[in-house]
């Protein structure tokens, strides 16, 4: 994990293989980031959807108990998203490195649609 000082906050970023560990250990919220139709598609097992395009730092959940991890498409909205959190006074905040494209590379599971049937299926890991 990387850290990075913005102005008395931190930003974290996470690759995908430490976003897997920490979600199997149930000790992160993982936060999509992406457009309901993309996380239809395809999502990682366990993320909740807060699409960018409606994104309120103020309702993200406290971190007492969990961390906040964002994650997108390649990592470029769920920074952006993790920097609007910061300047909204959340003190700490994580992305994933690379977003879910990343994390499809990896080889880690997902929720996919079988393309023949519609339905969604686990894929990859």
């Amino acid at each position: 994990m990387q850290s990075e000082e913005i102005q008395g906050t931190t930003l974290e970023t996470w690759t995908p293989e430490e976003v897997k560990a920490a979600l199997d250990a149930h000790e992160i919220v993982l936060i999509d980031v992406r457009t309901p139709q993309e996380f239809m598609f395809e999502h990682i097992e366990g993320a909740l959807l807060s699409p960018m395009a409606f994104f309120d730092p103020k309702a993200l959940p406290g971190q007492n108990d969990k961390r906040i991890v964002l994650h997108c498409g390649s990592g470029v909205r769920s920074e952006k998203m993790a920097k609007t959190a910061l300047a909204a006074g959340v003190d700490r905040i994580a992305h994933m490195e690379g977003g879910f494209g990343a994390w499809k590379q990896a080889r880690l599971p997902y929720i996919g649609t079988d393309m023949a049937s519609g339905a969604p299926k686990r894929t990859g890991g």
